[in-house]
C-alpha cells in the first residue's frame, strides 16, 4: 500500500538518503545493513570500514539531520570483544552511536547471536555440509553459539525501538550457547 516504499541503494550514498528521509519523514529507522561475511572482511577490510562504518556514520547523521525520533542499530554479540575486523567494525558503530547521542534521535543498538533461518546463518552451511556427508566444519572444536529465530530477533529490535531512551545497547537473552 501507500505506507511502504522499496527503495533501493547504497547506505554510503548521501544525497540518496537525504532525499528519501525528505520524501517520507521517517519517524524510526531500523538500520541492519551491514557487510557480515567475517572471512570475505578479514580480505577486505577497507570495505567493512567502508560499507559498515562509514555507511553507518552517515545514515546515522542522516536520521539525526532529518530528526528522526529513534534509530535501532542492529549490531553483533561478537561486538563486545571483537577478533575480526567485521566485528570491530561494527563495535566502532556502537561507538559512533554513542556519539550522535543528545540530539532529536534517540539512538539504540540491539546485539544477536546467530539467527536462524537468516542470510548469513551458519545453519544451512552445516545444513549442506551434513547433506554432503561432512564433515561439518567449525571455527574451533570447543565453540559454543548462541542461536535465536527470526521472530525472536523482530521482537527485540521492535522492543529496543519502543524501550530505548537513547544510548541503549539491548542484548536478548539467550539460554545457553550450543556447542
Amino acid at each position: 500500500g501507500d505506507r511502504c516504499r522499496a527503495v533501493l541503494g547504497r547506505v554510503q550514498d548521501e544525497k540518496l538518503l537525504a532525499s528519501v528521509f525528505e520524501k517520507y519523514h521517517p519517524h524510526v529507522v531500523f538500520h541492519a545493513a551491514a557487510y557480515k561475511h567475517v572471512p570475505m572482511l578479514e580480505k577486505n577490510p577497507w570495505e567493512a570500514v567502508s560499507n559498515n562504518i562509514t555507511g553507518s556514520h552517515i545514515i546515522m547523521e542522516t536520521a539525526r539531520r532529518h530528526k528522526a525520533e529513534r534509530f535501532v542499530l542492529v549490531s553483533t554479540d561478537n561486538a563486545v570483544r571483537p577478533t575480526t575486523v567485521m566485528w570491530a567494525s561494527k563495535r566502532v558503530t556502537e561507538l559512533l552511536m554513542h556519539a550522535l547521542q543528545g540530539a532529536d534521535t534517540r539512538f539504540m543498538a540491539v546485539r544477536f547471536g546467530n539467527v536462524v533461518g537468516s542470510s548469513g546463518s551458519v545453519i544451512p552451511v552445516f545444513r549442506n555440509q551434513i547433506k554432503q556427508g561432512g564433515p561439518v566444519t567449525v571455527t574451533h572444536p570447543e565453540v559454543r553459539r548462541f542461536f535465536m529465530t527470526i521472530p525472536e530477533a523482530a521482537q527485540l529490535i521492535l522492543q529496543a525501538a519502543g524501550r530505548g531512551q537513547g544510548g541503549e545497547i539491548f542484548i536478548l537473552k539467550m539460554g545457553t550457547p550450543v556447542k
